[in-house]
């Protein structure tokens, strides 16, 4: 009695295997964009949640804005380091907006800082050409891939 696999079984197997993995493959990576894709969905919310929060506080006067100025922060750096709280008693206190700027998951470049790693669209751009200005209106991403959804990211 052989104990062995036949040539045929061992076609057959090898096949199997084959397809399966065929099958697999894409399915782990359309399971990885979803992922990506919800952290960069996490993201945005955070990095837009706290410009309107701070857009409201301007509004509110609990921080003393320019005139002239559009009332966003001058950069995404300004709502993790924070700024004086303008109707506390001593001023001494700060209002944060944000605990650490989160990284565009769609950006390449590991050594880029988590700031720079979105694009920047100042309240002065229009929407369909966004450019960077003197405050930070809203973000968007700088990767040219398209969503699962067929949206680019950039337009999110």
């Amino acid at each position: 009695m052989n104990s062995g696999f036949t040539l045929i079984e061992l076609v057959i197997t090898v096949a199997i295997v084959g397809l399966l993995a065929s099958i697999v493959v894409p399915m782990a990576e359309v399971a990885m964009q979803r992922s990506k894709e919800r952290d960069f969905r996490d993201a945005l919310q955070q990095i837009r949640t706290a410009i309107d929060a701070y857009k409201e506080a301007v509004d509110d006067g609990k921080i003393i804005a320019n005139a002239q100025k559009s009332g966003y922060p001058e950069n995404l750096q300004i709502l993790v380091d924070g700024v004086d709280d303008a109707k506390s008693a001593s001023r001494a206190q700060k209002i944060y907006f944000l605990r650490r700027i989160p990284r565009d998951p769609f950006a390449t470049d590991p050594s880029q800082p988590a700031a720079e790693t979105w694009g920047k669209r100042a309240y002065a751009s229009p929407p369909d050409a966004p450019s960077e200005g003197s405050d930070v209106y809203d973000v968007y991403s700088r990767s040219s891939a398209v969503g699962l959804n067929g949206i680019p990211y950039r337009q999110w």
